[in-house]
C-alpha cells in the first residue's frame, strides 16, 4: 500500500494481482544464522491470472461483520454499573439504550470495513482471513467509501441522539480505529504498541454504555484503566494464539507478512506482557472496588478464574482466542462468567461492614503483658 497517499487520506487497496499473489503464496520454513526464531522463505506458487469475481452486495455487507457485535458485551457492564451508582428510572433508560446500541454497532462495523480494506494484502497470508471479501473479491473503491462513510453518518446520527457525550465517545471509537489502521500511523504494526491502542476500545465500549445512562459523567478513572488493561490481556492473549497456531502448522515466518508486529513478538514476550497487563488490571481493577463497593473485593477470586480460563483457551490448539467473537462456545468460559454475574449481583444487594476497615489505616495489637 501507498503510505503518503493513504496519510493524505485516500485508502489504497492492494492491486488485484497482488492480492492473488498472495493468496496464493506457501511458507516453507528456514533458520537464518544467528535468530533462533523461525524466519520461512516465501516461495510463491503460479497464481492465478484469472480475474475475481466482482463483489455482490452481500460480500460489503460481510465487512461490516455482524458477528463481531457480540463484543459489546463490554458496553453491558457501564450501563449496569451506571445505574447502580448513578440511579435513574429504568423508563428514562429504555430509548437511549436501545438507540446507543445500534450507533455503538454502526461505529463498530465503519472500523471494521476500513480494517478489511487496508488489510486485504496481509490478510492474504492468513489462513481464516484470506477468505475476507476484501481479499476474495473485487471490490468498488467508490462502493467501499461509500459504505464507510454511510456507517460512520448514521452512527453518530443516532449518538447525537443519545447524548453530546455519547456523541463524543462515538467519535473517539471511530478515531481510535483510524488510529490502529491508516497509516502512517497504524499502531497495528508496532509490537506492543498494537496491543495498547487495540484494547482502547474496551474502556470506549464501557464509557458508551455508562453515558446511556449518565450522560453527563464519565466512568472512575481506575475503572477505565482495569477495563483497558483487561482489554490488554485479551489482545495480547489473542496475539499468543495466533503465534502457537501459525508455529503449529509450521507458517510462522508468514505472521510478519500478516502483521509486521509479529517481526518482534516471541512467545516469551507474548506470555509475559500478558502477564504484566493481568496484573495492573487486578490492581486497578481493586482500586476501584474498594472506593466504590468494598463488598465486591469478595469477587476477586472469580476474577483471578476468569483470567485463568482465558489463558487456558488461549494455549489450546487452534484456540477460539484468536477470533473471540467465538468465545461463547467455550462452556467453562461462560460458567465463570455467570458466575461472576451472579457473585457481583449477590454483592450489590449484600453489605458486609467488616470489609469497611480494609478502606482505612488499621493495625493488628497484640498485647503481650
Amino acid at each position: 500500500m501507498n503510505s503518503t497517499s493513504e496519510a493524505a487520506g485516500h485508502f489504497h487497496r492492494p492491486d488485484a494481482a497482488s492480492v492473488r499473489k498472495y493468496a496464493g503464496t506457501r511458507v516453507a520454513p528456514s533458520r537464518p544464522h544467528g535468530d533462533s526464531r523461525i524466519r520461512p522463505v516465501m516461495t510463491t506458487e503460479a497464481a492465478s491470472t484469472q480475474a475475481r469475481p466482482a463483489a455482490k452486495l452481500s460480500d460489503y455487507l460481510a465487512m461490516m461483520r455482524p458477528s463481531h457485535w457480540v463484543k459489546h458485551v463490554f458496553i453491558l457492564p457501564g450501563i449496569v454499573l451506571a445505574y447502580i451508582l448513578i440511579p435513574r428510572p429504568l423508563t428514562e433508560l429504555f430509548i437511549p439504550i436501545a438507540i446507543g446500541l445500534v450507533s455503538a454497532a454502526l461505529c463498530a462495523s465503519a472500523n471494521y470495513v476500513l480494517n478489511e480494506w487496508l488489510d486485504a494484502q496481509s490478510d492474504a497470508f492468513h489462513r481464516s482471513k484470506s477468505s475476507r471479501p476484501a481479499v476474495t473479491r473485487e471490490l468498488s473503491r467508490s462502493g467501499v467509501w461509500l459504505e464507510y462513510v454511510a456507517l460512520v453518518v448514521c452512527g453518530l446520527g443516532l449518538a447525537v441522539s443519545v447524548s453530546k457525550l455519547f456523541f463524543l465517545t462515538s467519535l473517539l471509537f471511530l478515531v481510535s480505529g483510524l488510529i490502529y489502521n491508516v497509516p502512517p500511523i497504524r499502531t497495528k504494526d508496532t509490537a506492543y504498541l498494537d496491543v495498547l491502542t487495540e484494547s482502547l476500545n474496551n474502556p470506549i465500549r464501557l464509557t458508551l454504555g455508562w453515558v446511556m445512562v449518565a450522560p453527563t459523567t464519565l466512568p472512575p478513572g481506575s475503572l477505565l484503566l482495569a477495563y483497558w488493561m483487561g482489554g490488554a490481556y485479551l489482545m495480547a492473549l489473542k496475539r499468543l494464539a495466533e503465534y502457537r497456531a501459525a508455529r503449529d502448522h509450521d507458517q510462522l515466518g508468514s505472521l510478519g507478512d500478516y502483521r509486521k508486529s509479529f517481526v518482534t513478538y516471541t512467545e516469551e514476550t507474548l506470555v509475559l506482557s500478558s502477564f504484566l497487563y493481568a496484573l495492573l488490571a487486578a490492581f486497578f481493577l481493586a482500586v476501584f472496588l474498594i472506593k466504590y463497593r468494598v463488598e465486591y473485593l469478595l469477587s476477586l477470586p472469580v476474577f483471578a478464574a476468569l483470567f485463568v480460563s482465558y489463558f487456558r483457551i488461549a494455549l489450546k490448539q487452534e484456540s477460539s482466542a484468536q477470533a473471540p467473537e467465538g468465545l461463547f462456545r467455550e462452556k467453562t468460559l461462560v460458567i465463570v462468567v455467570v458466575l461472576l454475574a451472579l457473585t457481583l449481583t449477590l454483592l450489590t444487594w449484600i453489605d458486609i461492614p467488616v470489609l469497611d476497615r480494609l478502606t482505612s489505616p488499621h493495625y493488628i495489637e497484640i498485647s503481650l503483658d
